[in-house]
């Protein structure tokens, strides 16, 4: 059941600062959008600007549509427009002249192209490590339709992380996601970049949509055996009337517990986990810090 009011705990405070406003116009001056803004994220401020460490943007490849319809996502379903050529190039130049360290890529699904847009992925990736191959790169992919082939083209441009989100646990799929997302194939794609052994891999739920504790206990357990590395997890929000609503607002003390239980039960490098937390937050300094908690860590294999 939906509750009609937030809690106190899910409060959000605007972005600001001088850092926020340079990285908006550079964006705009490159005409490219980036997830933090089309999601009107929270946590914008904070991660553009990085507290102490690289700050973290996650730019959207591929358009604004989407060729699936995820009941949680606000995303437009439909109208697929073709791919910009220009895109990878431009965004490798946007991510240099901002100064990012970090950078996260994700995309819509596009299941309409050939190769659902792995191609386009892969170039962007080629295009920032180019220009600086000490940029960290993340990106956040589609699940290809489990096909290897073309997480492949992935792995082989070299990002850093590979993330991919089973969103939630087995049973609630559906009807959480498109009825072509599926939770088996998003473990395929997860083993998939873990088994390549040189990036480290990530993946997200969403709490709050109807989930038992022991299902979330049993989704870690299964993304640890596939080789993951990091885990997120979050609040879900209804973006509107028409999508899935909340069935629960999670209490930041659940949210506490399962970040200890990554960490120190299961051995995730690392977790974060509270109400606002989304796939990407701060995802630069929180890798970072990692890395150097334990600087003779190597990705799951």
């Amino acid at each position: 059941m939906s509750h009609t009011r937030k809690p106190e705990w899910l409060k959000m405070r605007p972005p600001s600062g001088e850092r926020f406003t340079e990285i908006k116009q550079t964006l705009r001056d490159h005409d490219l959008h980036t997830v933090c803004e089309e999601a009107s994220c929270p946590n914008m401020g904070d991660c553009w600007g990085g507290r102490n460490g690289p700050g973290t943007a996650t730019f959207m490849l591929m358009g604004d549509r989407c060729s699936r319809g995820c009941n949680f996502c606000d995303v437009e379903t439909g109208g697929m427009e073709s791919l910009d050529p220009n895109e990878p190039e431009n965004v490798a130049r946007a991510v240099t002249e901002i100064g990012l360290e970090y950078v996260v890529l994700t995309s819509v699904d596009r299941d309409d192209l050939a190769d659902q847009g792995a191609g386009h992925f892969a170039e962007t990736i080629r295009e920032i490590k180019k220009r600086d191959s000490d940029i960290l790169v993340e990106v956040l992919i589609p699940d290809f339709q489990g096909e290897e082939h073309l997480v492949r083209k992935i792995i082989d441009a070299e990002p850093d992380v590979i993330a991919h989100n089973v969103e939630t646990v087995d049973r609630l799929q559906w009807p959480v996601r498109d009825r072509r997302a599926g939770y088996e194939q998003s473990l395929s794609v997860l083993r998939q970049a873990a088994e390549a052994g040189d990036a480290f891999t990530k993946t997200s739920l969403m709490l709050g949509v109807g989930e038992y504790h022991h299902e979330v206990y049993q989704t870690m357990r299964d993304l640890r055996s596939v080789g993951v590395d990091i885990v997120t997890f979050g609040q879900y929000l209804q973006p509107s009337r028409t999508h899935l609503e909340v069935f629960d607002y999670v209490h930041p003390d659940v949210f506490d517990t399962w970040e200890r239980v990554a960490e120190e039960e299961l051995d995730f490098l690392y977790c974060a986990s509270g109400p606002m937390v989304r796939s990407s937050y701060r995802a630069g300094e929180l890798f970072v810090e990692s890395i150097l908690r334990e600087d003779s860590i190597t990705p799951s294999a």
